[in-house]
């Protein structure tokens, strides 16, 4: 059974299973997800709690089965919050997950909170997750992308009866919020609660925003390419700035950068060799949200651009590692930025 993550507090105000699921990248909708399941079990009689943190080989499975098994004298039901930060149980996790499962189903007096990270293809053709999905409840907790964080930014402080003005000033503050978070969602989460501690229920100005939000942008070189994919030309360069700050190796964002450009022409040219664009996607291992944006770029992106782009990629690595060229900056920095900005107008929408 999956249940989506709008609909987790609908779902347990009726009813609670005796196994839940919980898979993706985002801490704080992991945590809002387990803390709503926690605090419902507790409602209903489930007042101990065994935690399990499942990190390497040798994790000792037997501890959770005993767990399980063994029964407090004091509690009349039992929490085994299992967490798999790895996502990969093992060979011998994976039986083990089955059982526990099974063991599970349609047992009262314990539930077993399974934590994952997000999961690929295979993870989710496994045996032991499709005995976790058979046996229980799953939830999806997917990042919030860039474009649906405002909106998600004026839901949250609807929830603490806060909302901002109507109109373009609306509208530029939650924007003006959005930039500020950018890429760390917890810290949204705090600054939203921040607004509702420092001013009463009701409308919020841009200034009052602006005076209380503190930039707190966790800027991520994998969301870089993602930008640069959609043709964010401004948010490329606000991103490119902020890797700066934070002192990201300039070597790490070249190579992001460079594997966007290697992996568009691959998939270009498998579909012009007549492979379909999915199986050339999936060869590339290009899912999710990039999956999306390269299906947008490929058709626009001729084989000429795609040459330039990779020269242009094989210039600026030269640049990176100290080489000094007439026609790119000498600063690694300008020079990965300018790459980027090709991209982005290469990219841009037509």
């Amino acid at each position: 059974m999956q249940i989506a993550p709008a609909r987790l507090q609908e779902h347990l105000n009726k009813d609670l299973r005796s196994l839940y699921t919980l898979h993706g990248d985002e801490p704080l909708l992991q945590q809002e997800a387990a803390d709503l399941i926690r605090q419902s079990a507790r409602a209903r009689g489930y007042t101990e709690r065994h935690v399990f943190t499942v990190a390497g080989a040798h994790f000792n499975w037997s501890e959770v089965h005993a767990a399980g098994a063994s029964m407090s004298l004091f509690a009349d039901k039992l929490i085994l919050d299992l967490r798999i930060p790895s996502g990969k149980p093992g060979k011998e996790g994976s039986v083990a997950l089955q059982q526990l499962a099974e063991s599970t189903a349609g047992n009262d007096a314990v539930l077993l909170l399974v934590s994952l990270p997000r999961l690929d293809k295979t993870a989710k053709s496994s045996g032991w997750y499709s005995a976790l999905e058979a046996n229980g409840a799953t939830l999806q907790l997917d990042p919030v992308e860039r474009p649906a964080l405002p909106a998600w930014i004026a839901h949250r402080l609807g929830e603490q009866q806060q909302r901002v003005r109507e109109g373009e000033e609306g509208q530029r503050s939650l924007q003006f919020f959005a930039d500020r978070v950018e890429g760390n969602l917890l810290a949204a989460h705090q600054e939203i609660q921040k607004l509702g501690l420092l001013y009463p229920h009701g409308e919020l100005s841009f200034e009052e925003i602006e005076q209380a939000v503190l930039n707190v942008a966790r800027y991520d070189v994998f969301k870089l390419g993602e930008a640069v994919l959609a043709g964010q030309h401004l948010r490329v360069q606000r991103m490119v700035d902020g890797l700066q700050a934070e002192g990201v190796a300039e070597v790490l964002v070249h190579y992001t950068l460079a594997e966007d450009i290697r992996s568009l022409k691959r998939v270009k040219d498998a579909v012009s060799a007549g492979r379909p664009l999915p199986q050339a996607l999936r060869e590339q291992r290009v899912w999710g949200h990039r999956e999306r944006l390269f299906e947008r770029v490929l058709p626009q992106l001729t084989p000429a651009v795609l040459n330039r782009l990779l020269q242009s990629a094989h210039q600026v690595d030269g640049v990176v590692k100290g080489m000094k060229l007439p026609t790119w900056p000498s600063n690694n920095w300008q020079a990965l930025l300018r790459l980027a900005l090709m991209m982005s107008k290469a990219c841009s929408p037509r």
